[in-house]
């Protein structure tokens, strides 16, 4: 290799970045979020970050893997936070009406409201990008497993019935946290989507 290609090559090898990786990632989710996976263009991706091909592609590789990344990273928040919620303090019951009142809350409170990140893109890609999907099924499949023993210390305390299963509970919470994710979409009224889910914890059979 030619020296001066060589001393180059070593230079930007070893050139510190000079932005924030956080920031960037948080600025591509934006992008994909409000636009879509299929419909964000390079161009978009470069306006939204501020950095240029080479910087993106060398720090993140091509726009499929920024993607990913950009949902692993959401992934991350959103589980951390339902795990926070869910395993901390009150009675069972207590923190599957903070969650279902958050979700609520959260989704209303969206001006664009854009729903979740993990489930639009499930939706856009499904049958498309398996990996995508795989992620999906990861990830509501420990946000039933977290609700299902919410559910089981709920019974321990009495204020639920313990006949009956704490995962089948779990997966009906989970569908209506899904259902509450979409209702949002269509401009529902905070006060209702709270309801939905307020109805459903004072239907769960009692002892």
């Amino acid at each position: 290799m030619d020296r001066r290609v060589n001393n180059w090559y070593a230079g930007s090898m070893g050139r510190p970045r000079r932005f924030d990786e956080n920031q960037v990632l948080r600025k591509a989710r934006e992008q994909f979020w409000n636009q879509g996976y299929t419909a964000t263009s390079l161009d978009d991706l470069m306006a939204a970050t501020g950095l240029g091909k080479g910087s993106l592609y060398g720090a993140f590789g091509d726009k499929r893997q920024l993607f990913l990344r950009t949902l692993d990273d959401y992934r991350d928040e959103q589980l951390s936070g339902v795990r926070q919620i869910l395993t901390g303090p009150g009675t069972g019951l207590e923190r599957l009406s903070h969650l279902l009142d958050g979700a609520a809350h959260g989704y209303a409170n969206d001006a664009q409201r854009r729903g979740c990140f993990l489930a639009g893109s499930t939706s856009e890609l499904h049958g498309q990008d398996s990996e995508v999907t795989a992620r999906a099924r990861t990830t509501y499949q420990e946000i039933q497993n977290l609700l299902a023993a919410c559910v089981k210390d709920a019974q321990e305390e009495g204020d639920l019935a313990v006949d009956v299963s704490p995962e089948e509970v779990g997966n009906l919470l989970l569908a209506v946290l899904q259902g509450i994710e979409f209702l949002a979409k269509t401009d529902m009224d905070a006060s209702a989507l709270i309801e939905i889910g307020r109805s459903a914890l004072a239907n769960l059979p009692c002892p």
